[in-house]
């Protein structure tokens, strides 16, 4: 089967090359070769490939700097994915789309289901919004993953970032309001290899599906945990968790507004495959032993 796979370079992308090999050709060009801002040059690539399957890991993640380049983030994150998903409707391929908890409108306490009502806070939020509504109006055969916190051994992400000031600071403040689950880029990734081969024998039916491991935390909790596997896997750390100060979102203003609530309900993807996935924080101790490896 030929795959497609756009975003290569980014941290699912590049997880994705691994997990979706085995399904045969896989293709995923990236920049300079390809502008994805460009829809005439993404034409061109479907016509050129043929790709009987997409997974979409390209995306506009700059989430405050979408406040004022709408027109880029609307571009990648709500027009790029409607053109995918015409083509796939028109060429009987199928898609997968990677999509976020900033499309959930962030209040109370309780995990969101599919279903719920949406409600973004942020121009980043709208734009994946827009662009899950162009995916399930299309008629594509097409699976849409909503995530959260995604981090990786590779890129820059918000664990390497704490790893880095651990070695540099004696003391930081983190955000300790906003609840969620930080989910590595390689459960994506082998989470979407099992879900493409159920699609592929009709076991899995298309629409919107909760991504992510099991539990919660915060960006604090998060930070904390970090360290402290970091530390057992004998990294030298100036921080230690106590170092830690939690401080709420008001603290530390930012140009688009963050969602407080990011739980994400995962029966309905644990129903559909049949699996139970895995704690945010063993997935954590694997991305760091991952990052020691490839240090």
């Amino acid at each position: 089967m030929s795959t497609l796979i756009l975003g290569g370079n980014g941290q699912v992308g590049f997880e994705l090359q691994r997990a979706l090999s085995p399904l045969g050709e896989c293709a995923a060009p990236a920049r300079p070769s390809l502008d994805l801002l460009d829809a005439d040059a993404v034409a061109r690539l479907l016509d050129q490939t043929r790709p009987k399957l997409i997974a979409n890991a390209a995306a506009w993640t700059a989430v405050d700097a979408a406040e004022t380049a709408r027109g880029e983030a609307f571009r990648l994150n709500a027009e790029l994915p409607a053109q995918l998903a015409d083509y796939c409707a028109t060429h009987s391929a199928r898609l997968v789309h990677y999509s976020s908890d900033y499309v959930y409108p962030g209040g109370g306490d309780a995990a969101w289901q599919e279903s719920s009502e949406t409600g973004p806070l942020s121009a980043y939020g709208e734009s994946k919004l827009a662009g899950d509504d162009a995916v399930l109006a299309s008629g594509a055969d097409a699976l849409i993953f909503r995530t959260s916190w995604v981090y990786s051994a590779r890129g820059n992400n918000f664990m390497k970032t704490m790893l880095r000031l651990a070695k540099e600071r004696d003391a930081l403040s983190v955000v300790g309001d906003q609840i969620g689950a930080p989910t590595p880029a390689r459960l994506i990734a082998d989470v979407t290899l099992l879900a493409v081969r159920q699609q592929s024998e009709g076991r899995l039916d298309p629409g919107i599906y909760h991504l992510a491991p099991r539990g919660e935390t915060s960006w604090h909790g998060f930070a904390q945990a970090i360290f402290r596997h970091a530390a057992a896997l004998g990294q030298p750390l100036r921080l230690g968790p106590e170092e830690v100060a939690s401080i709420p979102t008001a603290s530390y203003p930012t140009p688009a507004r963050r969602p407080l609530n990011s739980r994400l309900s995962l029966e309905k993807i644990e129903h559909a495959l049949g699996v139970t996935l895995p704690d945010w924080e063993s997935q954590l101790r694997l991305t760091l032993a991952e990052w020691l490896e490839a240090a």
